[in-house]
């Protein structure tokens, strides 16, 4: 009998209208940092990849997240159906304090609150829309 083999996740890819901007956003939110050759060229100069692809590796040089440059994106107006989030992504920190911090470092880096279930005692959990408008949580696990 064959062994049996899978797939392996290398990223998931967000498509953003300012794909610079959205990789930035995650960058700075999640401490991911580029991979060699997608870094931002100094101020005032051309940025090919940036209106393109971008990708960000973890501490461990593993591709993390992806950002895919397009003419136009539709924000998801979750809860509301009208546009589906399609996906969203999930994050965990240890405890309440940590939830508190988190949320106000996203809002300042641009982030929307959507959803604060922080005082909620059965999960504690906040839901904000990117820069772009795709969903994400950042919940007490």
């Amino acid at each position: 009998m064959a062994e049996v083999t899978y797939p392996r996740l290398q990223q998931a890819v967000l498509d953003a209208v300012d794909a610079r901007g959205l990789a930035d956003f995650y960058r700075e939110l999640l401490g991911l940092r580029y991979r060699p050759g997608d870094e931002a060229p100094p101020a005032g100069e051309p940025d090919p990849n940036g209106g393109d692809w971008l990708v960000l590796l973890d501490d461990d040089g593993n591709r993390a997240l992806a950002f895919q440059s397009v003419d136009e994106l539709r924000r998801a107006t979750w809860p509301e159906p009208a546009v589906p989030q399609q996906l969203h992504l999930d994050l965990t920190v240890p405890d309440a304090a940590e939830l508190e911090h988190q949320k106000e470092r996203a809002l300042s880096l641009g982030a929307t609150l959507l959803l604060d279930r922080s005082d909620d005692p059965d999960e504690e959990l906040c839901v904000f829309a990117d820069p772009e408008g795709h969903p994400f949580c950042i919940f007490v696990a």
